[in-house]
């Protein structure tokens, strides 16, 4: 089905009552996401750990499933793992941080910058599509259901309309997390890239509410919310291109704010809450003690010796001996990748084991 896609903003009017009363409701949960993640001491924890999480189920969305044990070996030990699935997810995860600092350094969020995150996500620089023959099927028939637009330089307009709308304000008078859902329905049916569409997409998501200063770092996600709706994510966006019908897409996106806020919430909560207890007990059983220590334990469910050597400077003798004191302690497991020790911080692999959608 070939539908000629317009640029954006639109005429739809977005503030209907259901609009307003939901996004009001997202803005909430989303703003006691931003004050708690703001609580952590170091935030790059957060952006790590939930990272994974985030790379781990929007890959699976395309099918591209790992499970966490797979995915953080494959961080820890690329020489010894050769698992090209759970290398694939860790590429989504570097692609989202580049994503993240290209954005704080710059304030904003152009062509060139997703341009550059689907390069980092597809490891190819094949940039956008100049070849026709691009089609969107229905996963069980195969029936075709949209044609995105197929000319390069129909692409590149359409990108740089994109581009415009989500860095000047003053183009759509309507609240962000509509736009943010105008801006997910616009970059999915221009479908710009030969693969990757999907991911770059939910990338741009969380960089928006970043860039927007509703999140001051990228820990929301949605593609947890969207594994377990995938049937109405791809219904709506469809029913978009098909009825213009507007309001019920904006309010399934806002929904999902709400709720992904909510269940990050907890996350978050529970991370501290265990940061917390390891930090007051080791710093009472241990004189090893310190916040370097505690930001490696957290940074990642799983260190290694190396790891601690580098973040405590110290010798590699001195950080076997802390990480076998804590092992012992029940802080950590202790486990092996060939001839090569791994130690598991179970508690934080737990916490993100119940975020995870298909571990």
């Amino acid at each position: 089905m070939t539908n000629k896609l317009a640029p954006i903003p639109n005429t739809f009017d977005f503030d209907s009552k259901a609009i307003l009363k939901k996004a009001a409701s997202a803005h909430r949960y989303l703003a006691e996401l931003k004050g708690l993640s703001a609580t952590i001491p170091n935030q790059d924890i957060l952006i790590n750990t939930l990272s994974l999480q985030e790379a781990k189920d929007s890959s699976a969305i395309e099918n591209i499933i790992t499970t966490n044990d797979e995915l953080y070996k494959e961080q820890l030990f690329p020489e010894h793992v050769h698992n090209p699935v759970a290398k694939e997810v860790q590429n989504y995860a570097t692609a989202l941080k580049k994503g993240f600092k290209l954005v704080r350094e710059n304030g904003h969020l152009t062509s060139n910058s997703i341009l550059l995150i689907q390069e980092e996500l597809e490891k190819n620089s094949a940039g956008f599509r100049k070849v026709p023959g691009t089609d969107l099927k229905n996963a069980q028939t195969g029936e075709v259901v949209y044609t995105p637009p197929q000319d390069y330089q129909t692409i590149v307009d359409l990108m740089n309309n994109l581009e415009q709308y989500i860095n000047d304000e003053s183009l759509h008078d309507a609240d962000i997390l509509v736009k943010m859902a105008v801006i997910h329905y616009q970059f999915e049916s221009i479908h710009p890239f030969y693969d990757g569409n999907g991911r770059t997409g939910r990338i741009i998501n969380v960089l928006y509410l970043v860039l927007k200063g509703l999140l001051d770092i990228p820990v929301l996600y949605l593609s947890r919310h969207i594994i377990s709706t995938k049937n109405d994510y791809y219904r709506l966006l469809q029913a978009v291109r098909e009825k213009e019908a507007w309001e019920e897409w904006v309010l399934y996106i806002l929904t999902a704010v709400e709720t992904t806020s909510i269940q990050t919430l907890q996350t978050v909560q529970e991370m501290k809450l265990a940061l917390m207890d390891y930090k007051h007990r080791i710093r009472s059983g241990f004189k090893f003690y310190s916040q370097d220590l505690i930001n490696n334990l957290f940074f990642h469910p799983y260190t290694k010796i190396e790891f601690v050597q580098n973040d405590l400077k110290i010798s590699r003798l001195t950080a076997t001996k802390y990480l076998e004191e804590l092992t012992a302690a029940g802080f950590l497991k202790k486990e092996k990748v060939g001839r090569a020790n791994y130690f598991v911080n179970a508690k934080l692999f737990e916490i993100l084991s119940k975020v995870s959608t298909s571990s």
